[in-house]
């Protein structure tokens, strides 16, 4: 479903990314409008998918996930089942937090949060325990410089 989005339809995306958990009233009042019309729009783009689930977002280093590994894969398999067996094996990885298939000489990149190197190497293992990998590296993030789940909205 196509939808069209006007300034205010932007002005309730943006106060939703910052912050989903405040009321209707408050977001009403952020963006320049009243409760109803603010929540019919939410609904009209909810059901048309500019808005998906909501969700919490969680400190990884309150819960001891402190390193963060961003892991390039090459593979020399591109069959359909091989890749059918990659997604499933990712989708049963907790651990994976993102994954993207590129374009150029690396397939796809996964981004990965665990505990420390040694849960790394236990998922490394598993990994390529239940698919072949031509090549993987791994590059261990220093330091999260920037972090947002907020889409850049573009004016009307």
């Amino acid at each position: 479903m196509n939808i069209r989005l006007d300034g205010l339809d932007r002005k309730i995306l943006v106060a939703l990314q910052s912050d989903a958990s405040r009321s209707l009233d408050e977001i009403a009042k952020e963006v320049g409008s009243s409760k109803t019309p603010v929540w019919n729009r939410v609904k009209k783009m909810r059901s048309a998918g500019v808005i998906g689930s909501q969700t919490v977002i969680l400190d990884p280093e309150a819960l001891g996930l402190t390193a963060c590994f961003f892991v390039l894969i090459r593979t020399s398999e591109h069959e359909k089942e091989w890749q059918d067996r990659f997604l499933r094996t990712l989708l049963g990885r907790p651990e994976v937090m993102e994954a993207h298939r590129l374009a150029g000489e690396v397939d796809y990149i996964l981004k990965v949060r665990v505990a420390d190197a040694r849960a790394y190497d236990r998922f490394y293992q598993a990994l390529i325990s239940e698919v072949k990998i031509h090549n993987v590296t791994a590059l261990l993030s220093m330091e999260e410089i920037k972090s947002t789940t907020m889409l850049p909205i573009p004016p009307a």
